[in-house]
């Protein structure tokens, strides 16, 4: 886990460009904790979303599944394994597979979701998803500028029958979310562009000290075992 100053630098960091943001604070420290237990007991991140919120799903996948602002290579463990099977092939793979922080998008699966909306309901399109994925110690990132989206509201209801914890992105209401989620970072704002445009440094600052967490200094790059979610 990140030392104290090292978390105060980064939410620093974070209120000194968004000040409005400083009473989100204590939520964001909240959702990193809960995002670092998580992987650090081998689980995964789901996320959902509508609309512009869709895309900040496929966002946060995109900066955990792969290196963000630090390099991630792989061990030398993992090195010697694909070596050991491929020889140069194994080497090429070795150099272009980075380390990475399990994490799914629940937006991006169209057929499942078309089928299921026309098939069954519209509002249990990620609920299903959450229902055949999210296991205990797994996190669902639920994000609703209004705290109301009926398919995420559904969504978090599920993870928390399966036991994942559960984190809200909304705007200053928190809606339904606000009741439903272990945690939810509600931005002090009203209109869904001005939410949206909060969201995305939160996010990006939940990314990077989770990044650290996993692939800066702490572990530094050759650290040894099987867990994925360091690359290893």
């Amino acid at each position: 886990m990140l030392s104290n100053p090292i978390i105060d630098r980064w939410l620093s960091s974070l209120t000194a460009k968004y000040p409005d943001l400083s009473a989100c604070r204590e939520d964001i420290e909240a959702a990193y904790r809960c995002l670092s237990r998580a992987y650090e007991a081998g689980g995964k991140l789901l996320v959902c979303g509508n609309g512009g919120s869709a895309a900040d799903s496929e966002h946060i996948v995109g900066e955990l599944m792969k290196g963000f602002m630090s390099k991630r290579p792989l061990s030398a463990g993992r090195r010697g394994l694909l070596e050991s099977l491929f020889q140069e092939d194994g080497a090429y793979l070795a150099d272009h597979l980075q380390g990475a922080l399990p994490a799914i998008s629940l937006v991006s699966h169209s057929a499942l979701m078309t089928a299921y909306a026309n098939d069954v309901a519209a509002d249990m399109v990620f609920a299903q998803q959450v229902y055949a994925l999210a296991k205990p110690g797994d996190v669902l990132v639920a994000i609703s500028t209004s705290g109301n989206s009926g398919n995420v509201v559904r969504a978090v209801q599920v993870a928390r029958a399966l036991g994942a914890a559960t984190i809200g992105l909304a705007g200053s209401g928190g809606g339904r979310l606000a009741d439903l989620c272990d945690r939810t970072i509600r931005v002090p704002w009203t209109s869904t562009p001005d939410i949206q445009e909060r969201h995305l440094p939160i996010y990006h600052t939940l990314c990077m000290m989770v990044e650290q967490d996993f692939f800066g200094d702490r572990h530094g790059m050759e650290a040894e075992g099987d867990a994925d979610v360091r690359g290893a």
